[in-house]
């Protein structure tokens, strides 16, 4: 698949600056990563934006029409349910009819799950799905991933295994970690520490010889770079996520007020201006784009809410990467090598 050329199909219409941002960071990932781009909204909405953006004549860029879309105060399910023809269902449908290999959402997170499961169903051996963020660590080039983030509000000590298998096989494959470290997300290192749900995942991962696991991560840990994989339950990884977000933009906030003023300031920053470029793009969630909705039977990379066309593009190019490095065919392979396992094993205690 990675030798084909791209084709993403990104909701227009979900996002607090939908439409407009939307198609302004789609066209700018057409451009920079050689990619076909389906834009899903109201035509008449979106061709004027693909004109005023420098998309019109461009080959790459398509619009289908969506006559409907899910507003962020709607009920996930009974949105999607009752609004077949709405942005997020259409562009979903266009990859369950492999007529794109991905899509990208900044729209209504539980609408774009309850969407990807009704229309591409979960991946055989997997539960639950599972959104997956990449954090910046303090270790230059490395990052974390993170998940679950969000999907799922209670979980089970199954469940959180699952995340930790396609998680190393996203650090392995995506993150370029030969040998990911896996860590569990809790209030202590030792193996005793934590509430059933840890105790019991904890040993599920211990056990798990397929899954490379180092022990507890507290959390000042998580953006160590000892870990690559930290592994947690969606309430506690979205709290973690929007956390991890506010202190960057603080940071980013802090340096512009703590900059000098007046010539000397100028001069400075000039000089400073690689430093704090680089700076930027470690700690600037717009750097990272959302994250991927692992365990679904296709790519769909879930974006912020409030993104603007700097996270749609690399929102874009996150999917990019995840279609290249075919981490849904690993995670597939992954779960029938686990599946004949686990047979075998059957087998052999029922002889």
């Amino acid at each position: 698949m990675g030798l084909t050329r791209a084709k993403i199909a990104v909701d227009a219409m979900g996002g607090d600056y939908a439409p407009e941002e939307i198609v302004a960071g789609a066209i700018q990932a057409s451009a920079e990563l050689d990619i076909d781009i389906l834009l899903v909204g109201d035509e008449q909405q979106l061709n004027p934006l693909v004109k005023k953006h420098g998309g019109k004549g461009l080959t790459q860029i398509a619009v289908v029409h969506a006559e409907d879309a899910i507003a962020m105060k709607e009920e996930p399910l009974t949105g999607i349910r009752r609004k077949p023809k709405a942005s997020i269902n259409i562009a979903m449908d266009l990859v369950k009819q492999k007529e794109a290999d991905a899509i990208v959402s900044a729209g209504h997170s539980g609408a774009a799950m309850a969407s990807a499961l009704l229309r591409l169903g979960r991946l055989k051996g997997v539960e639950r799905p599972a959104i997956g963020a990449v954090l910046p660590t303090i270790v230059p080039d490395r990052s974390v991933i993170v998940l679950d983030v969000g999907a799922n509000v209670d979980s089970k000590a199954k469940y959180l295994e699952q995340f930790a298998l396609m998680g190393t096989i996203y650090s392995k494959y995506v993150l370029g970690e030969a040998e990911p470290k896996v860590g569990l997300l809790n209030i202590g290192e030792e193996s005793s520490k934590g509430n059933e749900l840890a105790l019991q995942t904890h040993k599920l991962l211990v056990d798990n010889p397929q899954i490379p696991f180092i022990g507890n991560a507290e959390g000042r840990d998580v953006l160590s770079g000892d870990f690559d994989v930290i592994i947690c339950d969606g309430f506690v990884g979205n709290v973690l996520l929007k956390f991890a977000e506010a202190i960057g933009e603080v940071m980013l906030q802090i340096m512009k007020e703590e900059l000098p003023k007046g010539i000397r300031g100028k001069v400075g920053t000039a000089l400073l201006k690689p430093n704090l470029m680089n700076i930027k793009r470690r700690i600037d969630r717009a750097e990272h784009g959302g994250g991927l909705l692992f365990g679904v039977a296709g790519i769909c990379i879930i974006s912020h809410g409030s993104s603007r066309r700097g996270s749609i593009k690399n929102a874009i190019r996150l999917a990019k990467e995840a279609i290249d490095n075919e981490v849904l065919e690993k995670i597939q392979a992954n779960n029938q090598r686990v599946e004949a396992a686990n047979n075998q094993t059957e087998a052999a205690s029922a002889g």
